[in-house]
């Protein structure tokens, strides 16, 4: 079975989390060895960061807040993601750096080019075949949010920036991009990402 690396994308409060979870639960009844993961986080320096990057006590600056998503992620991808693909299974992600691109790159002004390349430097290839783009209207992601993190917290100014972005990149990359509209409820949700995943592999 080939290896697979699939992530799971979208503005703050569209389902990333719990459809990544469940998209792997599916897979793994169906006999896929998967590996979760989530960014930032999913090792002990990608946790520690995390504190930092959605803590709403730390400020750090933009390029700051740029470099500490790529040092955890290059961290997950040599520990963790990129063992797992040479293993051949296939690593479902809650982000990836297409959020970077989204989030930084657009979001804060800094330039989806220039954080790509940062990544790219950091990542040393270990990149997701797969986007699954969870679509959903920011201000309705925003409503759905349990608990607000740094960065959602600073509105939906951002939020819509940040969704300008992703459907500038899916559009962008449609052989790496898969939209699923994220308001459909969870089992729909879940149905297409499944769907649309099978289609692909």
């Amino acid at each position: 079975m080939m290896s697979r690396y699939v992530a799971f994308e979208g503005v703050d409060g569209a389902g990333k989390s719990t459809i990544a979870r469940l998209v792997t639960d599916r897979l793994m009844e169906i006999g896929h060895h998967v590996v979760h993961v989530r960014e930032p986080g999913g090792t002990r320096t990608g946790e520690a960061v995390r504190e930092i990057l959605l803590g709403t006590e730390s400020q750090p600056g933009l390029w700051a807040e740029a470099l500490l998503f790529a040092a955890a992620r290059s961290q997950l991808a040599a520990e963790i993601i990129g063992p797992a693909l040479e293993a051949d299974k296939t690593v479902v992600s809650d982000r990836c750096v297409y959020s970077s691109l989204a989030y930084q790159g657009a979001g804060r002004g800094l330039g989806i080019d220039d954080v790509r390349k940062v990544n790219e430097a950091g990542l040393l290839g270990v990149w997701p075949d797969t986007v699954v783009l969870l679509r959903v209207a920011p201000q309705r992601g925003l409503a759905r949010e349990d608990a607000a993190d740094r960065i959602s917290i600073e509105g939906l100014e951002l939020q819509e920036s940040v969704a300008a972005a992703y459907d500038q990149l899916a559009a962008a990359e449609p052989e790496r991009f898969v939209v699923v509209e994220a308001d459909l409820g969870v089992d729909e949700v879940v149905r297409l990402s499944l769907k649309a995943l099978g289609e692909r592999w």
